[in-house]
């Protein structure tokens, strides 16, 4: 397993529960993992509303959370297809940290 940090831009106009359904989904799939092995979540951070420097899906404002996760490689494909799927993630990148 490796070490990766995940990125969220989550719409400004989403509730704050909405944000934390939206974190937990995430925090679920990594601990699922690949199905033999599971993941784990080592930290959340939010980074509350900024302002974006450009506008996506016209949209000016987000909100930041970064998830720092340890999970299989092969976990990454299920967590990106449901990042892709939901409207209300303006953006998101998956980047690896460390190497074990």
């Amino acid at each position: 397993m490796r070490q990766y940090e995940l990125y969220l831009v989550i719409d400004a106009e989403v509730e704050e529960e909405d944000a934390n359904a939206i974190v937990e989904r995430m925090t679920e799939l990594v601990t699922a993992g690949d199905g033999e092995t599971g993941g784990e979540v080592i930290k959340v951070e939010g980074r509350g509303r900024r302002r974006l420097a450009y506008a996506i899906k016209n949209k000016t404002e987000g909100q930041d959370v970064i998830l720092y996760i340890h999970t299989p490689a092969q976990a990454l494909r299920e967590i990106e297809r449901v990042l892709k799927l939901d409207d209300r993630i303006l953006r998101h990148l998956i980047v690896r940290t460390g190497d074990e």
